[in-house]
């Protein structure tokens, strides 16, 4: 069983493979990522069957076939999902069970390292969601599991439910959390909730949607396939954590990647900020932000600057 310490610092995100990173770019990407100290992959079933001629499995898949083209000289651990894929949608333990299965033939390793719950399914009983993520760790073909967009109330009774089944505890939970997302994890009681019972949160959406790159200027929108989640973010208030994102940045000689993530790391409960890269150039600054330590005043600007973002 693994625990929320076994995952590292920083996780690797997977929905670009096979969307707006080909196979050899991938391969690329991820060969950079585990020879950078790399590890944790983040992948879904479903990633990325939202792009024109793809039907769900694509990551897992590119994951798969670099998992086997490196089995004797890797040491990462790869994280996927199940919920969300349009022929496997929700949690009933059925569709548990045959999605497990599935990946783990598409990802070609015996036994998913990390399994999340990708969404709350609130028409399946907890009790039946519980037991059937036991049943996989049982049967050893899962080693630990998550939850991803569970509300702190639905963590909290998932974990009383684990309990009284006897089922080992999830070991983290991955909500949308950034400098320009904060509010579910710091005021919706997220963040105390993990503490509390030993979870480890591994927020997505890390760098909004490029959107805290540094790309994205008052006078420069570029185009991306990532554009619409990051527009959203293009606002006085967002261009004013990038401003102060840019002053540091330079301060460190550092991207300003870096240091977004450097301060998501340093926030209570936070294990390993979820990024993806979808070029080999994407990695290092990825990277570099495990090893970046913001002053404590630092810190404190980015939180007052940021601070629109929690209501």
């Amino acid at each position: 069983m693994l625990s929320a310490r076994d995952l590292g610092h920083l996780c690797l995100g997977g929905n670009v493979f096979g969307w707006t990173a080909d196979e050899a770019t991938s391969f690329a990407v991820l060969d950079a990522f585990a020879a950078g100290g790399g590890r944790l992959i983040d992948t879904a079933d479903m990633y990325s069957e939202w792009a024109p001629g793809n039907s769900g499995g694509e990551s897992e898949r590119i994951i798969g076939r670099w998992l086997a083209a490196h089995r004797s000289d890797v040491d990462v651990l790869v994280a996927t999902k199940v919920g969300k894929l349009s022929t496997l949608t929700g949690l009933r333990p059925d569709t548990i069970a045959t999605a497990a299965r599935a990946s783990l033939s598409r990802l070609g390793t015996p036994a998913i390292d990390l399994y999340y719950a990708h969404a709350d399914d609130p028409d399946v009983p907890l009790a039946e969601v519980v037991g059937a993520f036991g049943r996989l760790l049982e049967e050893g073909l899962i080693r630990s599991w998550g939850l991803s967009n569970f509300s702190a109330a639905r963590v909290l009774a998932v974990v009383r439910m684990a309990d009284r089944q006897g089922v080992a505890r999830p070991i983290a939970v991955q909500p949308h959390y950034s400098l320009v997302h904060r509010q579910e994890v710091e005021t919706g009681g997220l963040a105390e909730a993990c503490l509390d019972k030993g979870l480890g949160l591994l927020p997505y959406y890390s760098l909004a949607s490029g959107f805290l790159t540094g790309k994205y200027s008052r006078t420069s929108t570029p185009a991306s396939p990532r554009n619409q989640g990051a527009r959203q973010f293009c606002t006085e208030a967002g261009y004013a954590v990038v401003d102060v994102l840019t002053a540091l940045a330079e301060r460190h000689s550092a991207a300003v990647a870096s240091v977004a993530l450097a301060w998501l790391r340093r926030q209570p409960g936070v294990i390993a900020p979820i990024a993806s890269a979808r070029t080999v150039e994407q990695v290092a600054p990825l990277l570099r932000s495990t090893t970046l330590e913001l002053t404590d005043a630092e810190l404190v600007a980015l939180d007052e600057v940021s601070r629109p973002w929690l209501w």
